[in-house]
C-alpha cells in the first residue's frame, strides 16, 4: 500500500543530536520533505515541543498541514491554531504533584503556551528553548492558573525510571505516564501522539496503513506502533525500538534517504 501519510518527530529524528547536521536541518532532509509534498503525500510534524517551536520548524520545512505538539495533548493548524486538546484531570494533576513534594523532587505544570516549574536547571532551560516560550519559576506551579496538559515530575537518569514506576503503581490506567531520562510525564491516558495521528489521519481520510511515521524515544512510541509502518532512529531509545517495526542505520541522513525511497 503506498505511503500518503509521514509522520515525523523533530528533535532526535529530523534534528539529529550529533553529526556534521547536529540541531539543525540537512538540506538533503529539506529537498526530500519538500519533494515529497510536491507529490501529494501529507507530511506533518508530530513532537513533543510546545505549539510555538513545532510551527516554527513546520514553517522552516514549508508545510503547511497541522501539527502535533506536547506529547499529542495538542493539534493545531500550520498557523498555531488549536485543533484539538487533551487535558489532564486537575485533580491528578495534584497527585502527581503531591508525589513530587512527597519524595523532594522539582516538577512542571504546562499546557498550550505556559511552562511553570518549581527551580532553573539546565532541562528547563532546554525545554523552554526548544518550546521557544520564556519558562515560569514559581514555588507552585499549581497555584497560578495553568489548566494542565500534563504535570512532569524532574529527577536524576538514575531515579526517572523509580519515578515512573511509582506513578505507574499509583495510579495505573488513569495517566499516560513516559519515561525519559531525566524527567517523568504524565498526561492523560487518551494524550499521545499515535491518538493523535490516528485523528489527523482520519480527517484526511488516510487509513492507518497508508501512514508512516518516525521517531526516537518513548513518546513517539504509540504514533510508531499505529503506523503502517514505524521507523525508529539508529539511537531511539528502548521504547521507540519495541514499537517500530524497522530501525534506521547509524548513517547521515538516513531519516532523508527514508524519505527520498517513498518518491
Amino acid at each position: 500500500m503506498a505511503v500518503k501519510l509521514i509522520a515525523l518527530d523533530i528533535d532526535g529524528t529530523l534534528l539529529p543530536y550529533d553529526g556534521p547536521h547536529k540541531n539543525e536541518l540537512s538540506p538533503r532532509l529539506r529537498a526530500a520533505v519538500t519533494a515529497l509534498v510536491n507529490d501529494g503525500r501529507t507530511v506533518l510534524l508530530a513532537s513533543g515541543r510546545m505549539r510555538v517551536g513545532v510551527m516554527n520548524i513546520a514553517r522552516e520545512l514549508g508545510l503547511t498541514t497541522p501539527f502535533i505538539a506536547q506529547e499529542g495533548c495538542l493539534t493545531a493548524t500550520a498557523d498555531g491554531t488549536t485543533v484539538r486538546t487533551v487535558t489532564l484531570e486537575r485533580e491528578l494533576a495534584l497527585a502527581v504533584t503531591a508525589y513530587a513534594r512527597e519524595q523532594g523532587h522539582d516538577y512542571e505544570w504546562f499546557n498550550a503556551d505556559r511552562y511553570a516549574v518549581t527551580k532553573e536547571s539546565p532541562a528547563t532551560r532546554y525545554y523552554a528553548s526548544l518550546g521557544e516560550v520564556t519558562a515560569e519559576y514559581v514555588p507552585r506551579p499549581e497555584a497560578i492558573g495553568i489548566d494542565p496538559f500534563g504535570v512532569g515530575v524532574l529527577s536524576g537518569r538514575e531515579e526517572s525510571s523509580a519515578v515512573h514506576r511509582a506513578l505507574v503503581e499509583r495510579h495505573g490506567d488513569a495517566l499516560h505516564v513516559l519515561d525519559f531520562p531525566f524527567v517523568t510525564v504524565a498526561t492523560a491516558p487518551e494524550a499521545s501522539k499515535g491518538n493523535a495521528l490516528a485523528q489527523l489521519a482520519a480527517d484526511f481520510g488516510i487509513a492507518q496503513g497508508e501512514a508512516l511515521a518516525m521517531g526516537d524515544s518513548v513518546n513517539d512510541a504509540s504514533m510508531l506502533a499505529w503506523a503502517g509502518r514505524g521507523i525508529a532512529t539508529a539511537k531511539a531509545d528502548r521504547y521507540a525500538l519495541a514499537a517500530a517495526d524497522e530501525q534506521l542505520p547509524d548513517e547521515v541522513d538516513a531519516v532523508a534517504a527514508v524519505l527520498e525511497s517513498l518518491l
